[in-house]
């Protein structure tokens, strides 16, 4: 026989006064990232943000939605929360910057079984940082808890950008042709990608723990695969303000074979020339522990290229000058050749 009794949401896992203190935290996190664009306050079933103050001809909005991955599994484990909000801001922003746009606004989407405030509230400090580093505005999201669907103590992490680019100024341009060069921005760590086979290798085939030390990477495994996902907003900026970058490729699930030739024009192809940069100690002792094969790695995971630039061969120099005073280095990695076929390695 039934119970009789009355049940509540809380009886039901969903505790609305938990929500509401998340809530609050997250609306006075947004209220720190405003810009000039935002219109309206937190809370509205809709963020506003106008264009008008930023006095474009011709503006071109460009959109992409993506989410942090398996690397959320190291924060659950670890119980480190702060970095991977940021992860996944900087993600989209490159995503876009690649079509030359600047980050408008982003909205964030965070679901759990239900979580402490704090801690929803450290994840999305981090969006709120990498937001106010690149002047983004956060103005909206979902905060959704939903008991039973996600395991205990984790949650999952999605996320909205918007940015704008002057149409005449969108990348990938159209004069891209043989005897470009391809220039390769270093990446950190896996950034988002490639983590279902790191934590593979590292934690089932070599039998290492959290806190162990990766041989011949001098960090534990935790320390490693929580890397940042950098934004290269700011450091590739004046390259592409300055009009000598023709083609951005952001290196993120597929590697380089999967990304750079989609940028490339019909008729043409990426020539890669392996050694021409360092590849990451964390890439090798990946690929030593886990005897994954050559083809594996590349497709799986970034090697140590964070951004590809295509540049005129007259300009290469220059491009390299402006991003050696932002702070960054690049190497040449390769080139563009004639004939139509997939990125190929020399």
């Amino acid at each position: 026989m039934s119970d009789a009794g009355p049940v509540t949401y809380k009886d039901a896992g969903v505790d609305i006064d938990r929500a509401t203190a998340a809530k609050k935290r997250i609306a006075e996190l947004a209220r720190s990232t405003f810009t000039p664009g935002v219109l309206g306050e937190v809370g509205g079933f809709g963020g506003l943000f106008s264009l008008s103050h930023l006095g474009l001809k011709d503006p071109v909005l460009v959109a992409s939605a993506d989410g942090v991955g398996t690397k959320l599994k190291i924060a659950f484990q670890t119980g480190r929360h702060d970095s991977v909000g940021a992860d996944l801001v900087n993600h989209c922003i490159n995503d876009i910057f690649v079509q030359a746009a600047r980050p408008l606004f982003f909205l964030d989407y965070f679901a759990s079984g239900g979580l402490p405030p704090a801690t929803v509230a450290a994840v999305i400090e981090g969006v709120a940082r990498a937001c106010c580093e690149s002047g983004c505005a956060l103005i909206g999201g979902e905060t959704a808890e939903m008991p039973g669907f996600y395991a205990p103590g984790e949650y999952d992490l999605a996320g909205t950008i918007v940015g704008v680019v002057e149409r005449e100024r969108l990348l990938p341009r159209r004069d891209i042709h043989p005897g470009d060069r391809l220039l390769g921005v270093p990446s950190i760590g896996l950034h988002t990608n490639g983590y279902s086979l790191a934590r593979k290798v590292f934690l089932d085939k070599a039998g290492l723990k959290l806190d162990s030390l990766i041989p011949g990477v001098g960090l534990s495994v935790a320390d490693a695969l929580l890397l940042p996902h950098p934004s290269y907003l700011k450091k590739l900026s004046p390259a592409v303000d300055a009009g000598l970058v023709k083609g951005l490729a952001h290196i993120t699930g597929g590697g380089l074979p999967d990304n750079v030739p989609r940028i490339v024009p019909k008729g043409q192809h990426a020539l890669v020339r392996r050694g021409s940069w360092p590849v990451l100690p964390l890439f090798t002792a990946i690929a030593e522990l886990g005897g994954v094969p050559d083809d594996d790695m590349y497709r799986t995971f970034n090697m140590g290229v964070g951004m590809v630039l295509v540049v005129a061969e007259a300009d290469r120099d220059r491009v390299r000058e402006l991003i050696a005073q932002e702070g960054e280095i690049c190497f040449e990695i390769g080139e563009i050749a004639a004939g139509d076929g997939p990125l190929r390695f020399a």
